[in-house]
């Protein structure tokens, strides 16, 4: 049995393989946070966006816009805090690093990119250590992340069939934990969310379903929703609902109405995405989604548990 990760410490965290930590997430009843972070922000002070994310309660971090072949993260090192100073670093310490600094499981975005994809507008091309493959997520493996979300930005022609083929590609070369799915249309005409795309996820091997929150995506409702929740429980798998739509920058009062909408459908896990500054949600917002599905007992517990435990 491990322990549940609302209540882990750093060094209990950081030694859990990809299923431990899906049964710490599980255990943990609907109160886990993950807050997501775009890496190439100019820091204050010399402090990555993780760690601000880490201080305001979130529970797991997933880096965006990180190339796994180029890995630079700002702030990470002494004197690295604009593109123009940075240098990747390639000794595959980075993330190591990183986790140290944050005591927190991090995970990196790679984006399952279709090139014959029926896009609804104009198509963003992203480099390849950004996109999902087998190399990017054998990158990913040895720079040691605790879990990949295969998911896609804005207009970067991602489909839930080539997630579904990447997933597969991710069981056979990933450790860690998989999560997959849609935030929103990522600039292709296909529903965000359907049952069907769900079953092909999890027959792929997915142990995270990601799903829009419910009050992001327009006609996307609590049944919709809970429809997903029942069929990934049913194959041992968990959910998670995102907020991705620069709603994250919508308000307190917001975050918390949908917090409380997405618990009561049954997610195990609720994401905060960049999009808010377009760097990192607004801290007064995460800490309140953190308080809304656990109160503040333990969003505070969180926040001020050493990393040194």
């Amino acid at each position: 049995m491990v322990k549940r990760l609302i209540s882990a410490n750093t060094s209990e965290v950081l030694a859990m393989n990809g299923e431990e930590l899906k049964q710490s997430i599980k255990a943990s009843e609907g109160r886990t946070v993950l807050s997501e972070n775009v890496v190439l922000h100019e820091p204050g002070d010399g402090i990555t966006t993780a760690e601000i994310a880490a201080a305001f309660g979130a529970d797991l971090i997933l880096l965006n816009v990180l190339d796994v072949f180029n890995p630079v993260i700002l702030g990470l090192y002494p004197g690295e805090e604009t593109l123009a100073t940075a240098k990747p670093h390639h000794d595959g310490e980075s993330i190591h690093r990183l986790q140290k600094l944050v005591g927190r499981p991090i995970g990196v975005n790679l984006e399952p990119v279709d090139p014959d994809a029926d896009m609804a507008e104009n198509r963003r091309v992203i480099p390849e250590g950004r996109m999902a493959s087998e190399k990017t997520l054998i990158e990913a493996e040895k720079l040691g992340m605790n879990f990949v979300c295969l998911t896609g930005n804005p207009g970067t022609g991602v489909t839930n069939a080539q997630i579904a083929a990447n997933i597969k590609v991710a069981k056979r070369v990933f450790s860690g934990l998989i999560i997959a799915g849609k935030m929103h249309g990522a600039g292709v005409n296909e529903p965000v969310v359907s049952v069907e795309a769900t079953q092909s996820f999890l027959e792929a091997g997915a142990d995270v379903i990601l799903v829009p929150a419910v009050g992001t995506v327009p006609g996307l409702d609590d049944a919709d929703i809970k429809a997903v929740v029942q069929l990934a429980h049913a194959h041992d798998a968990l959910v998670m609902s995102t907020i991705g739509t620069s709603q994250e920058g919508s308000g307190a009062s917001y975050v918390e109405s949908i917090a409380i909408r997405n618990k009561i459908d049954g997610v195990d896990i609720q994401h905060m995405g960049d999009a808010g500054w377009g760097v990192v949600s607004p801290l007064e917002n995460l800490y309140a989604l953190s308080r809304a599905i656990r109160g503040e007992r333990h969003t505070i517990s969180r926040m001020a548990r050493s990393i040194n435990r």
